[in-house]
């Protein structure tokens, strides 16, 4: 059992915050412990900031006593980011879910970290604009999240990632001092670029309060094509094929084998049974242009002994497939004892590569894998279906990384790295790069109070 918070700053918890605002009940406390990986550490209070004054007042206190604090958004992360390692405060960003400003005609929204995704792309509907990130969490997720970890998703093979479509930040450093970065204008060259380098740090630097997001017109029209194949490879060399004609799909999804026998048992959709690989390739642009560039894609994908092609008629048709493909996470969750998901990330043309070698693993390990994600940018989720903890799978973890390295790839293409992650990092970070990390850690946060115990491998 952990020590309880000192009398004094309990007492100046209550002066400076407001009476019965930092929470330490049992049931908040274990609320508040736990994230999307099924871990659970326990936190010594919980504090649900409203404004970015809550959070000065937080973080000033908290730098004072030396207590540590984690940030946290919606609680929706894979990797234990928001998890209170040490203890300490867990500052919930939730109730700061404002959207304050919608500027049409500069094609940027002001809004609280607490914002959740889906809802700021219902708000910015009407306008004929929407926020390019797209994580497959977006119902959930929120903003604050997004830019901690720089989360995408589909989307991100046309539109790039959360750190291209941010122009300014707000945020509250560790001792409580508020950081303006950015700007409101796209061309922005004064000085370092402190706005992207807040963006992914995961909290370890500073808590952002408030975001300007740049945003993209809606298209006017999509068209989605649904390929099944009879083998993974033929799917991952239709994607690369695919990509190297300049066509610039908005999405390129990608299911294999394990992964449509989930839809199946589910019956979350009908399916060739011969089929074990699955493409999704969403296009967009002008009415009158994209039924052709639909066409052109399918021409690409149907060279690869494709199976099966089926355009989805209109949107409702569109939705229901979309959302077949959004269902294998939750019914993951519930299979297996424990689903450990990473997000690694090649160069598409290494794709077959990757899918050869994750199937060469899961056979060697006897360990079953689903693995599926978004193929247009190189990034699968490899999810390991297990009962055991992340520590005994550490080493088919380790020959999974390896892989993602010696095809040229990266650890993480959205997820972030989080607790689960820190044993590989050295892995792609070398010793020079992870020295100035620390040192960019240390200047931002001289007491380490910011979600500690993450990303860094513990020296």
């Amino acid at each position: 059992m952990e020590q309880p918070l000192p009398n004094e700053f309990l007492a100046q918890a209550e002066a400076r915050l407001g009476r019965g605002r930092l929470a330490t009940d049992e049931v908040t406390l274990a609320t508040y412990g736990w994230d999307n990986t099924g871990l659970y550490f326990r936190p010594q209070g919980v504090f649900l900031a409203e404004n970015r004054q809550d959070v000065v007042a937080l973080l000033s206190l908290c730098h004072e006593f030396g207590i540590p604090v984690t940030p946290r958004g919606a609680g929706s992360g894979n990797v234990g980011g928001c998890l209170p390692v040490q203890g300490g405060i867990v500052l919930s960003t939730q109730r700061m879910n404002r959207i304050l400003q919608v500027n049409p005609v500069d094609r940027w929204v002001k809004v609280e970290p607490g914002v959740v995704n889906g809802e700021l792309q219902n708000h910015l509907r009407p306008h004929g604009l929407f926020w390019p990130p797209d994580p497959s969490s977006a119902r959930t997720c929120t903003i604050g999240g997004n830019l901690a970890m720089c989360s995408a998703g589909p989307g991100a093979v046309r539109y790039g990632v959360t750190r291209d479509w941010v122009l300014g930040l707000t945020a509250v450093l560790a001792d409580g001092r508020l950081l303006q970065t950015g700007g409101l204008t796209s061309k922005n060259v004064v000085g370092l670029d402190l706005t992207r380098l807040l963006i992914g740090s995961e909290g370890m630097l500073a808590v952002v309060v408030e975001a300007t997001l740049r945003l993209a017109p809606l298209p006017a029209a999509k068209r989605l094509l649904r390929v099944l194949y009879g083998s993974v490879q033929n799917a991952t060399y239709a994607v690369a094929a695919l990509l190297n004609q300049g066509l610039a799909p908005d999405a390129v999804e990608f299911l294999d084998g394990a992964a449509l026998d989930l839809l199946r048992k589910g019956k979350a959709i009908t399916l060739n049974e011969a089929a074990r690989a699955l493409l999704l390739v969403e296009v967009s642009g002008r009415v009158e242009e994209v039924d052709d560039l639909a066409r052109r894609c399918q021409e690409i994908l149907e060279r690869f002994d494709a199976l099966e092609v089926l355009r989805a008629g209109d949107e409702a048709e569109s939705a229901r497939i979309w959302q077949a493909r959004s269902a294998l996470s939750p019914t993951l969750k519930k299979l297996a004892p424990r689903r450990i998901n990473e997000d690694v990330v090649v160069p598409v043309s290494r794709l077959p590569e990757l899918m050869d070698g994750l199937t060469e693993i899961s056979q060697r390990w006897q360990m079953p894998m689903v693995n599926f994600g978004h193929a247009g940018n190189g990034n699968i989720h490899v999810n390991l279906l297990t009962s055991q903890t992340v520590e005994q799978v550490l080493p088919i973890l380790q020959e999974v990384f390896q892989l993602v390295r010696k095809l040229d790839g990266s650890l993480s293409g959205e997820h972030g790295i989080g607790i689960q992650k820190r044993p590989f990092l050295s892995l792609e970070v070398d010793e020079v790069s992870l020295q100035l990390q620390r040192a960019i850690k240390d200047a931002f946060d001289p007491k380490g109070i910011l979600n500690p115990d993450k990303v860094f491998p513990a020296s």
